[in-house]
C-alpha cells in the first residue's frame, strides 16, 4: 500500500534520494529543477511523492503549472526539457499519472503535458479520450567507454579531423562552474537572436547552477583572442551525462568550435565514469540530427503525451506551421537589444 501526496522544500532530500537511485531517471527530474523554476519564473508546482507506510519514498512525479498571461493554465513534467515523468513501479507510477490528471482537471487547466523519455507501460493500455501521443522528436543517445583514450579511438578518421581543426585555429575549450555563465549566456542569447527563438533569462540559467552545484557544469570554447565562440551546459544524473543548450555563433562556424565543445563533453564524462551522453532533442532527418548522428549517437523516440480538459481543442504538442517560421522570422529581424529585453518576458510562457 501507498499514498500520494504533495511535495514541500522539507522533502528535498528524500526526493533525490530516490532519483539518485532510479535508473529511469534524468537530470531534469532533481529537484533543482523545481527550485530553479520557482527562482527564474515564479510557475507553480505540483510536485508529488508516492510514499509507503513507513514514510519511504516509492515514486515521484514533478509537475509545473504555467498559467499565460490571458489566465489559461497547462501543467508539464516538465517545461524547458525534453523529458520528465513519473518514476517508480509501475502501480505507482500509473497512481501518480491518475493523481496529476485529477489535479489539473481541478485547476481547471486546459490540459496536461507528460513527456516520457521513452514509451511508457501505461500507454499499451487505452488511450484516454481528447488526448494524444507526440512521437516525432527523439533523443540521441550514445554509450560511453571507460576512458577519453578509448573514447578517441572510436571515431572514425573525419570526425577527428573536425576535432582537431579547431585546435589548429587556436581555440581552447573550459569547462567550469558560474564564473562561465556570463561567457554561455552572451554566446546563446546571440546564437537564439539569430534563430528567431525568444531567450531564457539569464536567471533561468544562474539559478540552474546554482541549485544543481556540481551536477551542471558550463563549457566554453574560447578564439585565440580570448573572444567566447561556443558555449553549452552539461547536467549529470547517475551514470548519465545530457546536454540540454549548447550554442556556437554563425561566424566561426567554418573552424567548428561545436566540435571541440562536444568533444570536451564528451571525454569529461567519459573520464568521470558517465555511461551514456544524451545530446538532448532532434527532429530526425534535421541538422541537429545528423550533427549528434556523427558522434555515434542513435535516436530514440520520446513520447509526450497530452490530455486535453474543459472543452479544450486539440493542438498539437510541437507541430511545426508556417506561422511559426513567419514569427521566428520576424523576431530574428528585431533589434538585438529589444529581443533581448522582450525574449526572457515571453520564453517563461514557452514549455519547450
Amino acid at each position: 500500500m501507498f499514498s500520494l501526496r504533495l511535495t514541500t522544500d522539507y522533502d528535498r532530500e528524500k526526493w533525490d534520494s530516490f532519483v539518485a537511485t532510479d535508473p529511469e531517471a534524468g537530470p531534469y527530474h532533481w529537484y533543482a529543477w523545481k527550485r530553479a523554476v520557482e527562482k527564474a519564473y515564479h510557475h507553480k508546482d505540483f510536485y508529488l511523492m508516492a510514499e509507503n507506510e513507513n514514510g519511504d519514498c516509492l515514486g515521484v512525479l514533478p509537475l509545473i503549472c504555467i498559467k499565460m498571461p490571458w489566465g489559461k493554465k497547462i501543467f508539464v513534467s516538465l517545461p524547458y526539457c525534453d523529458y520528465a515523468g513519473p518514476l517508480g513501479a509501475y502501480e505507482v507510477k500509473k497512481a501518480l499519472i491518475d493523481k496529476a490528471l485529477y489535479l489539473a482537471s481541478k485547476e481547471k487547466a486546459y490540459g496536461i503535458e507528460i513527456r516520457f523519455p521513452s514509451k511508457p507501460d501505461f500507454l499499451n493500455e487505452n488511450i484516454p479520450e481528447n488526448s494524444q501521443i507526440n512521437i516525432h522528436k527523439v533523443r540521441m543517445l550514445r554509450e560511453l567507454p571507460l576512458t577519453s583514450s578509448e573514447l578517441w579511438s572510436e571515431f572514425k578518421p573525419k570526425l577527428r579531423a573536425q576535432i582537431r581543426r579547431p585546435q589548429k585555429e587556436g581555440l581552447k575549450e573550459e569547462l567550469g562552474g558560474k564564473e562561465l555563465l556570463n561567457d554561455f549566456y552572451r554566446v546563446f542569447n546571440l546564437n537564439m537572436h539569430r534563430l528567431g527563438s525568444p531567450v531564457h533569462d539569464r536567471k533561468w540559467f544562474e539559478n540552474l547552477l546554482e541549485e544543481y552545484g556540481d551536477k551542471a557544469k558550463v563549457g566554453i570554447v574560447r578564439h585565440k583572442n580570448g573572444v567566447p565562440v561556443a558555449g553549452g551546459i552539461l547536467l549529470t544524473v547517475g551514470q548519465k551525462a545530457c546536454v540540454p543548450w549548447a550554442s556556437s555563433l554563425r561566424e566561426y562556424n567554418p573552424i567548428a568550435p561545436n566540435m571541440l565543445l562536444y568533444y570536451r563533453f564528451l571525454a569529461w564524462s567519459s573520464e568521470n565514469g558517465y555511461k551514456q551522453f544524451d545530446f538532448g532533442r532532434s527532429t530526425p532527418g534535421e541538422g541537429t540530427y545528423k550533427f549528434k548522428e556523427q558522434w555515434g549517437s542513435s535516436p530514440r523516440p520520446l513520447h509526450w503525451f497530452k490530455q486535453e480538459f474543459n472543452g479544450a481543442t486539440k493542438t498539437g504538442i510541437t507541430s511545426k506551421s508556417s506561422a511559426r517560421d513567419k514569427v521566428a522570422s520576424i523576431w530574428s529581424k528585431l533589434p538585438f537589444q529589444i529581443a533581448s529585453f522582450l525574449g526572457p518576458k515571453l520564453r517563461k510562457y514557452i514549455s519547450l
